[in-house]
Formats: C-alpha cells, sequence, structure tokens
C-alpha cells in the first residue's frame, strides 16, 4: 500500500539514542497535543551490541490509523482490504512494514493494546522489528511520515499519569524500576508501582479528611452535635503519626538503593588490598603481585550486601615516595577514603600492627576531620592464613579507633561474610527486610511527609493545650495539602458539603434548615470564588499582557506608517523640484535662443 506521506523536515527524524533523549522541546502537561497527538519512539536500548528484537511503541488516539498505513498482514481475511485494517485488541499479527513509497523495510509483529486497557489508557501498538539500528530507524522513519511526532523522554508515563491510569508516585517508581542496581531495589520499586505507598497516602489522606469534617462541623452546629470523644481523636492522631514514622524510615533506604555504598580499601602497599577486592567481588578486577606498589590508581568492583549495591574502591597504598606516578596514586588515595561511605583500612596479620600503620590511620583521621566527614572505619586483618591466631591479640589495644575489626584471607575467602555483617550493622541496613518487597519514599515525598508530621504534631498540641478549632482545622488543611502533593492528586474541597451529607444536620423547622443549606452553598461559593478569582486573575494579567501587545504592534504600525507618508513627502518634493529646475533650465534655453535668433536678425 502506498501512502501521501506527510511533510516532516530532517530535524524532526532524532533516530540515534543521544539525540532522541534531546527532544525538540519539553512537554507541558497543559499542551493540548499531549493527549490529542500521537506518539512513536524507539523503546529499546540503542548503541551496544545489535539485539535480535527491537521495539517501537506508538500511542495516541491515530496509533492504529497509522500502523495501518504502513503495516500489511502476511495472512489477510477475505473482503478486507489494506486500509481496512483492524486489529484486535492484544493478539499479535505478524506482516511486514513498507515506507511512502510502498518498500517493504521489515518483517515485524504487531501487538495492539487498544483502551483503556493499556500502559497509557490510550491505543498502544508496538512494533517487534529486527533489532539493528537501521531497521528500527527505518521502521521508525516509516511510523513518522505517517502521521506520529517522536516522543519526548518520559512521555508515555506522562500519559499514564494525566488519563489517571499511575498517580505520581507511581509514576516515579517507573524510572526507579528501570534504573534499579539490584534485586533490592527492583523489588521496591515494583512495590510502589503496584500502589502500596499510594494506598497509604489515600489512607492517610481520607482519615485526614474526615477529621476536618468533623472539626468543621463543630465550628458552626456543635451545639447540635454529640461531645467530642478526645480521646478517640488523639487515638488517631497518634496511628496517623505512627504510619508517617514507618515511610520516613525508608528514606534513607531508598537513597541508599538509588545510590548505593562507596567503601574505600586503603592501607600500606602489599597487605592484599587488592586480593581483598578481588575475593569479595569474586572477579580478577584488580592486578595483584608479590611487588609492592602495584596499584597505581583505584580499581573499582561491584558486590550487593543485603540488597544495596557496593561500589568497592581499591586504592593504591599509602606510603612516602619519590616516583611521581605512585604519590598521584596516593593523594587519590586519600581523596576517595575522604569521600567514601566506609572505609576499610587493611592491614597484614603476619606483619601485625606497625608504626606505618599507625602514621596512616593518624592521617587519614586528620583528612576526615578536616573535610569534615566522620565514615566509620573498619579495620581488616588480612592474611590470617600466614600468622597464628593468637599472634594478633594486639587488635584489642590498638583497634580502638575501629568501629570493627575483622580477620579475613582473600586467598580462601575467609571472613567476607562477616565483614558485610559489620558493614550491614554500622550502616543500619540489618533494620531492613530481607523478604518481601517494600516500597520507600524518595527525597521530594520525604519533605511531603515531614511537612505531614509537623502539621500532626502541631495538631497534637493545639488539642492538648485546648486551642480552639480554627487552630485545628489550619493544621488538617496543611497536612491534607501536603498529602495530596505527594501522588499529584487534583482534588476539589468538597469538606462542607461532606458535613452536609455526613452528619445530616436536621434543624427542626424549615427556616434552620434552609439557613443550613444557604451557609453550605456560601461558604462553598467562597472557597470556588478563591479558585476562580485566582484563575480571573491569571486570565486578566494575560489579557493584559496580548492588550500590550496589540497596542505595542499598533504603535510601531502607526510608527511605520508614519515613516513611509513622511517618505513619500519627501520624494514628492523632490520630484517637483526636480520638475521645476528642468522647467527653469527648459525656459531658460528658449530665452536663449530668442536671443540667439535675434542677434542673426
Amino acid at each position: 500500500m502506498v501512502y501521501k506521506p506527510m511533510y516532516i523536515t530532517e530535524s524532526t527524524l532524532v533516530l540515534k539514542q543521544d539525540e532522541r533523549l534531546l527532544g525538540s522541546g519539553t512537554v507541558s502537561p497543559v499542551d493540548p497535543a499531549v493527549n490529542t497527538s500521537t506518539i512513536a519512539v524507539i523503546v529499546t536500548s540503542l548503541g551496544g551490541p545489535a539485539a535480535r528484537v527491537g521495539i517501537i511503541r506508538l500511542s495516541g488516539p491515530s496509533a492504529v490509523t497509522i500502523v495501518g498505513r504502513v503495516f500489511r498482514p502476511k495472512v489477510k481475511k477475505k473482503k478486507r482490504s489494506a486500509s481496512e485494517w483492524r486489529p484486535k485488541s492484544h493478539v499479535i499479527e505478524y506482516g511486514v512494514v513498507s515506507d511512502s513509497h510502498g518498500n517493504v523495510i521489515d518483517e515485524v509483529l504487531v501487538v495492539p493494546m487498544l483502551a483503556p486497557k493499556s500502559y497509557t489508557t490510550e491505543d498502544v501498538l508496538e512494533l517487534q522489528c529486527h533489532g539493528t539500528e537501521v531497521c528500527l530507524q527505518r521502521v521508525l522513519r516509516a511510523c513518522l511520515e505517517a502521521g506520529a511526532r517522536l516522543a519526548e523522554p518520559g512521555e508515555f508515563t506522562l500519559r499514564a499519569f494525566l488519563n489517571g491510569r499511575l498517580d505520581l508516585s507511581q509514576a516515579e517508581n517507573v524510572e526507579k524500576l528501570i534504573s534499579a542496581k539490584s534485586v533490592a531495589a527492583a523489588d521496591a520499586a515494583l512495590a510502589g508501582i503496584e500502589g502500596g505507598f499510594s494506598s497509604l497516602v489515600k489512607s492517610l489522606r481520607t482519615r485526614c479528611m474526615e477529621l476536618l469534617t468533623e472539626i468543621e462541623a463543630r465550628l458552626d452546629f456543635d451545639n447540635e452535635m454529640p461531645p467530642l470523644d478526645l480521646d478517640l481523636l488523639m487515638d488517631k492522631i497518634y496511628r496517623m503519626l505512627h504510619d508517617l514514622a514507618n515511610e520516613l524510615e525508608t528514606a534513607n533506604y531508598d537513597k541508599l538503593l538509588q545510590s548505593g555504598l562507596q567503601i574505600a580499601i586503603i592501607g600500606r602497599p602489599n597487605v592484599g588490598k587488592s586480593s581483598l577486592l578481588n575475593a569479595w567481588s569474586k572477579t580478577d578486577r584488580a592486578i595483584v603481585t608479590n611487588i609492592a606498589g602495584t596499584t597505581r590508581d583505584v580499581v573499582e568492583g561491584n558486590v550487593s550486601v543485603r540488597g544495596v549495591p557496593v561500589t568497592l574502591l581499591d586504592t593504591a597504598g599509602i606510603r612516602e615516595t619519590d616516583d611521581v606516578v605512585e604519590k598521584i596514586g596516593v593523594e587519590r588515595s586519600e581523596d576517595v577514603a575522604k569521600n567514601a561511605d566506609v572505609v576499610i583500612m587493611t592491614i597484614s596479620a603476619a606483619e601485625g600492627w606497625t608504626l606505618e600503620d599507625t602514621k596512616l590511620l593518624e592521617r587519614i583521621q586528620r583528612n576526615q576531620t578536616a573535610s569534615g566527614c566522620s565514615s566509620p572505619l573498619i579495620l581488616v586483618i588480612n592474611k590470617i592464613d600466614r600468622a597464628p591466631s593468637d599472634s594478633y591479640e594486639w587488635v584489642n589495644t590498638c583497634g580502638f579507633s575501629f568501629n570493627k575489626h575483622i580477620p579475613t584471607c582473600a586467598v580462601n575467602g575467609q571472613g567476607i561474610q562477616e565483614l558485610e555483617a559489620a558493614i550491614i550493622e554500622i550502616m543500619g541496613l540489618n533494620t531492613i527486610p530481607v523478604s518481601g518487597r517494600r516500597w520507600t519514599v524518595n527525597q521530594r515525598q520525604c519533605e511531603q511527609l515531614i511537612r505531614t508530621n509537623e502539621a500532626f504534631v502541631r495538631l497534637k498540641s493545639s488539642v492538648e493545650e485546648a486551642m480552639p478549632f480554627d487552630f485545628w482545622t489550619i493544621d488538617l488543611r496543611e497536612a491534607k495539602m501536603n498529602l495530596r502533593m505527594i501522588d499529584g492528586a487534583d482534588l476539589f474541597d468538597r469538606i462542607l458539603y461532606s458535613i452536609y451529607l455526613q452528619f445530616k444536620i436536621r434543624k427542626q423547622n424549615a427556616d434552620n434548615s434552609r439557613r443550613g443549606r444557604q451557609y453550605v452553598e456560601t461558604k462553598m461559593k467562597r472557597e470556588l470564588t478563591k479558585e476562580e478569582l485566582k484563575e480571573r486573575k491569571k486570565k486578566k494579567k494575560e489579557k493584559e499582557r496580548k492588550e500590550e501587545e496589540k497596542k505595542e504592534k499598533e504603535r510601531e504600525k502607526k510608527i511605520k506608517e508614519e515613516e513611509e507618508k513622511e517618505d513619500r513627502k519627501r520624494k514628492e518634493r523632490k520630484e517637483k523640484e526636480k520638475k521645476e529646475r528642468e522647467e527653469q533650465k527648459l525656459k531658460e534655453k528658449k530665452e536663449k535662443d530668442k536671443q540667439k535668433a535675434k542677434k542673426k536678425k
């Protein structure tokens, strides 16, 4: 099938991964194009070795139409033309993709996920192509020429959020899952996507609104309501504070899951630092020889400790040296030790604690004091296979400067588990559940939870000090607003209506009942008017700006017209003067001709 392609500039077809990330600009949630246009992008990774299969994803109201323009099923049903392709949701079809000239460019599988049963709740179609970059670029180009536009980074998740498929906290966990560096990080992100944290936030917000509803009602109808049970009220506040405290505990864990830990392995030359890194990471990352000073630069190895990604940093042996290269390595070792989360000082069990070790420890502690850091220090007594077990009892006298001391043997891996256990204890990772997924809160969510917690603490103080109900409502409203900001919920304030419906305040006569309804309507109008006033001010400013721009254009136009008018007058004057000069010359010539004629006579 040959179709007429849309006009697309070359700059629109950005197909390499690094260029795709730049996009053509940021997507605004209020931009109508977000929900009306159909987007397409390569969703599998590019840049590395070619994969066997690559995927191009489209989402939007015209996704089926656009794919129908480029896709031709291999098995066609009778009495159906190619232009009437109507896929069945979640049923895979096999066929080919053609470019705008009708040339086949790849064989594909099409996976249609029609609205609302899709990630974005729009029509979503995936084209599974061959995984080479050339194939993916050609198929993407065909989709863009058929009417799609290139998706911005994160736009599929943005649409899922705007269409109510995900709330804000779930959308944030999607990014966490994609960038997870460990199984624990992936489990935590998946638990957040499944809505565990969102459910808790909604529960807290519901309880907060229930309290606010009751307190607001008592501001005006306290005489007609049963006495307030302060014990029950305080119990509700304590429960919410307890839930908030549990969530805030996961904030540090989230930082560890996302950023991980950096552990610097330092020590004198030839004490087994590189061997320790290799044994711990179960790789041959570092070169190991009997020559002191083999390691000249920082060598990294990666491990996972209780689900937390850990980067091991093997450093050059720290000592006084005249070797220029080794001196640079020593400086880098000291810098790594200053910035590490945990510092492991390694010594040799065969040599014991030496004067050089004392100087090295003082040097590290001096650098930590100068930089203002207080990273935990662990003493690792390596090469215990070369010394009897009672030969390092001296650690009891000089080990007071360390949080832990662990004997190890890098050759057979002895002591590695004890070393990990020490890190778990020192960094507080022993409070993390080993089994079962548990969501975590990021920095933005943590800040809102802290503000919510502070509002509940103030509410608790107001209740204990018997402050007026108005003070209670201030704190409850602030808590509700902060909770609403966590999941991005755009809720209207229906507290006054819920007062009227929930408590069903019944007046003894029709006048009072009518007055109650009028009161609710008036209060609601006042609340709505505040929002409308903000919107009105915004529109007014926008209107004034447009009017000012219009006036400015009119002024510029008027000035331009006046300038053009003046130019015309100037030209007319010049032409008139020129004409007068020519007439004058002609007149003088005639006069001269007459005089010549008279002389001849």
